[in-house]
């Protein structure tokens, strides 16, 4: 099992959006795919017609048996979508009060610990983190292998970059080993001067850490969230299909030797 993280300090980057679209292409190619919710904005949840305010089982859950001491088993909360091979774990509004419940011992690994359970019902776990640093970021970046960053290809961002990637070097100091990421430029538009600019500083502060292409603008992407459709089943040949794509198969190139083979497309 693969788990990914996408986080920002920043809303408004593509979060969800590159959440979504990634795990759908995934569950489209055969992988068992499970995405959580830690933000209590819900979107995630809300994009699947979930209510986070009226839902009943979640990922607060999590949070509520750590403290009651019962064992993590987040399959009860599990949601299955109607697009095969794609799973939710979706997110109350409540799960603001964890950052109250801080203290508590081993709050900041609940979401790690949990997936040790469900290890061999899924090939891809993508986590969508809130944008604020507290609970349930570390929890994100403690239970993930790769963190994906998306960036607006414009300037005020690159200072959401910069305190997001100085939270990288803070957390992973206190955890003693470097948390591998990728920069991913987000709603990029080739006909700007913001947008090539950006890039373009971007690539020259952070190197090989930007990935290679960018995710540009695509009206589809809002279409296919109005419709609660992940983009890659809404419109499979779209801008922004292809380049999450892409970005995938980047992924892939980097560790051939942890290559999975879809479950689903071999059942």
């Amino acid at each position: 099992m693969r788990v990914w993280a996408v986080s920002n300090q920043k809303g408004g980057v593509g979060k969800t959006t590159t959440v979504v679209t990634l795990g759908g292409i995934l569950a489209s190619r055969g992988y068992r795919t499970l995405l959580i919710d830690l933000d209590p904005h819900g979107s995630l949840t809300s994009y699947f017609r979930m209510n986070p305010d009226q839902i009943d089982f979640s990922v607060y859950n999590l949070f509520q048996d750590v403290l009651a001491k019962k064992k993590l088993l987040p399959s009860p909360y599990i949601v299955s979508t109607e697009f095969e091979g794609l799973s939710v774990l979706p997110a109350a509004t409540a799960i603001a009060t964890v950052e109250r419940q801080g203290g508590a011992g081993g709050m900041g690994l609940v979401v790690a610990n949990g997936l040790s359970a469900v290890r061999k019902q899924y090939d891809f776990v993508l986590i969508d983190s809130p944008p604020m640093l507290g609970v349930l970021m570390v929890n994100a970046l403690a239970a993930c292998e790769h963190l994906f960053v998306p960036v607006l290809s414009e300037f005020l961002a690159l200072k959401g970059l910069e305190r997001m990637l100085n939270t990288l070097e803070m957390i992973g100091r206190s955890r003693k080993t470097k948390l591998n990421y990728t920069i991913v430029p987000t709603l990029f538009d080739r006909r700007t001067r913001a947008s090539i600019q950006t890039l373009r500083v971007m690539r020259e502060r952070y190197g090989d850490q930007v990935w290679g292409s960018v995710v540009p603008v695509d009206t589809q992407v809002r279409e296919a969230s109005d419709a609660g459709i992940p983009l890659s089943h809404y419109m499979p040949k779209s801008k922004a299909v292809m380049a999450y794509t892409e970005l995938l198969e980047h992924m892939f190139s980097q560790d051939q030797s942890r290559r999975i083979e879809p479950a689903l497309a071999t059942a």
